[in-house]
């Protein structure tokens, strides 16, 4: 009888649990290496997306600050944030809203978090402190959704010290509401990834909060002071591990503006305490019920099931998606959702460190995974520290793609081990339709070859021209927006969800798009990539199909089909009544 890995895992659940966890690295990150794949020789395929960086001409010209430039004394200046495409005034064209950091000699000048105004050209101003979104701190990640469901997104921000709520007053500025909210803490935390979701079906978004290490500057360790604070000899910034683990959090929605922690009779607080980074909300399963996705940093990753009656179990381990192929912690960090051999199922990437592999998880349908990172041939490329990561279709062909993000968090490192630059180019993974990835540089333009220290990242069209353009935060420096020149005429259809029973933003729905032959999953998703927030029109790209059959699984269970929706248009979908105006111009 032959046996799959998750099988074995299923049978040794406990002692393969017990051998991952030990602590037996003389490093604070998990110590997962991997010999990568042998390249195949080039397919000498074109590939018609071009990205360039445009952050300058469109007006995205403040660096995002955090933690120190040539060292880092704690791991809390090494993290970074992320960022989210959100339509804040429902013009119809994505504005970009920024997180930052700050610095341990104080707060310096520009310092805060940013929102800018798309001005509709290819520009975007500035419009942070009439927003009233002026914050200063020690920013990680955004989740996007309209918790009150009155047809504006709302934001919120975690944070090392205090999480922020932010209500969109539907006049161009924000309130924060986190006290008034119930989501004040009365400890300092630090709140890492977040999620809103609807987990009980009541039409309101509740909200997940991952905690990555507690940490506090009086009893932190510097870099050198123990085992956990060395990094392939060199002293660096202590941690995670070796640092106390954090717990999570579920605040369900009251339904009146107010939220009431639930993590005990959830079962949240149960599952195993971990090193929580990015949160993934989506239905995994396919039971109508949203499922948690946690990427934890040098522990299991966690995944959450839902029971259907208000709690979760967790079955990282059993599933498939905690541990490494050969049942080791990996340094997990970003998270990409997308169907990427359209069978009509979600499947995951996670990013992990350098001298790894990141992971492509290949979902059954059923919520179970297996690891087909070798096979795909992602386990090409190993050389860098991965973050912010989506499955995507790039090239609009109909076959998603992948990219990610990578950036060092030891610079000084480099000066000893020169082959671990500070700085590193971005990742794309070209589709070949056939099961398997080929990664491109130079053929995808200076966008993707130009090094950067980068971590979150979000995929969002900002000029509303078809395709996929890219937002990154680089560290220190301003961010990248790598805008897509796509050639050719592939055609493309773009899905926005308006939920009415359902919450608002229709969070947690799942889509499938066939077209010709072919048929692909997405989900509308809160919080994914390293700590941001895709553009919420699901984007897909149908190469010379002319048409397409779109199915929608919406949140509190109604299914609706939609037969022969022509190519090349926004297409807003409401729940029961169908398709309604677009805002935003087509191309």
């Amino acid at each position: 009888m032959k046996y799959t890995r998750r099988d074995f895992v299923r049978f040794s659940l406990g002692s393969a649990a017990l051998v991952a966890t030990r602590p037996l690295f003389a490093q604070g990150v998990a110590a997962h290496i991997v010999k990568p794949v042998a390249r195949p020789a080039p397919s000498g395929r074109p590939f018609y997306a071009h990205f360039v960086d445009v952050a300058q001409a469109a007006g995205l010209r403040e660096p995002v600050i955090y933690g120190g430039v040539e060292s880092k004394k704690y791991i809390l200046e090494a993290t970074g944030c992320g960022c989210a495409f959100i339509d804040y005034d429902n013009d119809g064209w994505m504005d970009i809203f920024l997180l930052s950091g700050t610095q341990l000699t104080g707060d310096p000048p520009g310092a805060t978090n940013r929102l800018y105004k798309n001005n509709r050209d290819g520009t975007f101003t500035d419009v942070t402190e009439k927003a009233g979104l002026r914050a200063v701190g020690w920013a990680s990640g955004v989740s996007i959704g309209d918790y009150n469901n009155d047809g504006f997104d709302d934001i919120f921000c975690t944070y090392f010290g205090q999480n922020r709520l932010y209500r969109n007053n539907g006049d161009g500025t924000f309130l924060d509401v986190t006290k008034g909210a119930g989501l004040w803490n009365d400890q300092p935390r630090w709140g890492a990834g977040s999620s809103f979701l609807d987990y009980n079906r009541d039409g309101h978004l509740d909200l997940f909060v991952s905690n990555y290490v507690r940490f506090s500057f009086e009893h932190a360790p510097v870099p050198g002071e123990n085992l956990n604070c060395s990094w392939k000899g060199v002293a660096v910034e202590c941690g995670p591990r070796g640092l106390p683990t954090g717990r999570h959090s579920l605040y369900r929605n009251n339904g009146d503006g107010t939220f009431t922690d639930v993590s005990k009779e959830s079962g949240i607080a149960n599952a195993t305490e971990s090193y929580g980074m990015t949160v993934v909300a989506a239905d995994l399963d396919e039971d109508g019920w949203t499922d948690i996705f946690v990427a934890c940093d040098s522990t299991p990753s966690l995944l959450f099931m839902n029971n259907h009656d208000g709690t979760f179990r967790e079955e990282g381990i059993l599933r498939g998606v905690a541990l490494s192929d050969d049942g080791m912690e990996q340094a997990g960090m970003g998270v990409g959702v997308g169907d990427y051999d359209l069978d009509g199922h979600l499947d995951l990437l996670k990013t992990h460190f350098a001298d790894d592999a990141n992971g492509l998880y290949h979902n059954d349908g059923k919520g179970n995974f297996d690891d087909v990172t070798r096979q795909t041939r992602l386990a090409v490329e190993t050389r860098y520290i991965c973050w912010g990561a989506g499955i995507v279709d790039l090239d609009n062909d109909g076959y998603p793609d992948l990219f990610l993000v990578s950036g060092n968090v030891y610079p000084e490192v480099e000066r000893k081990l020169p082959q671990y630059p500070n700085k590193t180019p971005r990742a794309l993974f070209r589709n070949l339709g056939n099961g398997t990835f080929e990664e491109l540089g130079e053929q995808a333009g200076p966008g993707i070859t130009e090094p950067h220290c980068s971590r979150g990242c979000a995929f969002g069209d900002f000029d509303n021209d078809g395709d996929l353009d890219i937002l990154v935060v680089n560290l220190n420096e301003p961010p990248s927006l790598l805008r897509n020149d796509l050639r050719g005429k592939q055609n493309w259809i773009k899905v926005k969800l308006e939920g009415v029973k359902s919450n608002r933003s229709a969070i947690g729905a799942r889509v499938l798009v066939r077209y010709g032959s072919k048929v692909q999953a997405q989900a509308v998703l809160s919080q994914s990539s390293f700590y941001s927030c895709n553009d919420p029109r699901l984007h897909f790209g149908l190469g010379s199909k002319t048409s397409a059959d779109i199915e929608v699984y919406w949140p509190n269970g109604l299914h609706e089909t939609f037969k022969g929706i022509a190519a090349n248009q926004f297409l807003t979908l409401r729940e029961g009544a169908g398709i309604v105006p677009s805002k935003g111009s087509n191309p």
